[in-house]
């Protein structure tokens, strides 16, 4: 089974200067990618003020059900309620959603993070779906990923595949090795490495060879920093891309990455 996948933090469907509503550009951008399972972050479930402030460009319906539309299927988590609305993660999918729940791992009073694990039932495969915003403090980031290895190896049995895709914030790449590590997992970039001659070989074992590195995806006009992942386990990667360009820039402040699969 071949799957393609894509991640993406939306910015709450608004424009990162002035804080227009994007949602009805964004439905059409993400129409184009024929994705079968995206990953969302910094959904908006409610918000009263830009329903009222906006009302032509603002659904009426939440973020995630409105960009799934009728024919696709959706899950949201919640993370961060305030007055006027909430926010949190989000899966849309071509398949069939099984189960979801969302696992509160916040870290302190100002940054409400979740982890939405779905299971996805597709062509007789149960895919363990991830959706993952980790916070903007190392410490953090760090118990928040040690709260993820404990999620998967609770809920997802180690014959059956996993995605776990999002924004990571972990722009000085710290994390990956303890995931691969902990969890088996290859992230969708690092075939890029250079082929593994004997050179490469030597070079890795010394500590100067090439590193796996995730792709740059933020800020999206100019990417320099490696914020986006997207870690697989049963999959193999066939191809993984920055989607980069003046519509995608104007879209969110982050890059979407997209990734073709197929399951082992």
């Amino acid at each position: 089974m071949k799957l393609r996948i894509a991640t993406y933090n939306i910015h709450k469907g608004v424009s990162t200067i002035g804080g227009k509503p994007r949602i009805q550009s964004l439905k059409q951008a993400l129409s184009t990618l024929n994705a079968d399972l995206i990953f969302l972050q910094e959904v908006q479930g409610r918000h009263d003020v830009n329903a009222i402030k906006h009302a032509a460009l603002w659904p009426d319906e939440a973020q995630h059900e409105y960009l799934a539309g009728a024919e696709r299927h959706t899950a949201y988590g919640l993370n961060a309620v305030y007055d006027h609305g909430h926010h949190g993660n989000a899966l849309i999918s071509n398949f069939p959603i099984a189960s979801s729940n969302n696992r509160d791992v916040s870290d302190h009073a100002y940054e409400s993070r979740g982890i939405l694990h779905c299971v996805v039932q597709a062509d007789g495969a149960r895919l363990h779906c991830y959706v993952i915003h980790l916070g903007l403090f190392a410490r953090s980031r760090r118990r928040q990923t040690e709260a993820l290895i404990e999620a998967v190896r609770e809920s997802a049995p180690p014959d059956e595949p996993v995605i776990i895709a999002g924004d990571f914030n972990d722009w000085n790449n710290q994390l990956s090795d303890t995931l691969r590590e902990c969890l088996g997992v290859v992230e969708v970039f690092d075939h890029n490495l250079p082929s593994r001659s004997f050179g490469t070989y030597l070079r890795r074992l010394s500590g100067r060879g090439p590193k796996l590195t995730p792709a740059r995806t933020f800020p999206a006009a100019m990417p320099v920093l490696q914020l986006d992942r997207i870690y697989v386990r049963g999959f193999k990667v066939h191809a993984a891309k920055v989607l980069h360009g003046l519509m995608w820039s104007r879209l969110s402040d982050h890059a979407p990455i997209m990734a073709d699969l197929e399951l082992a």
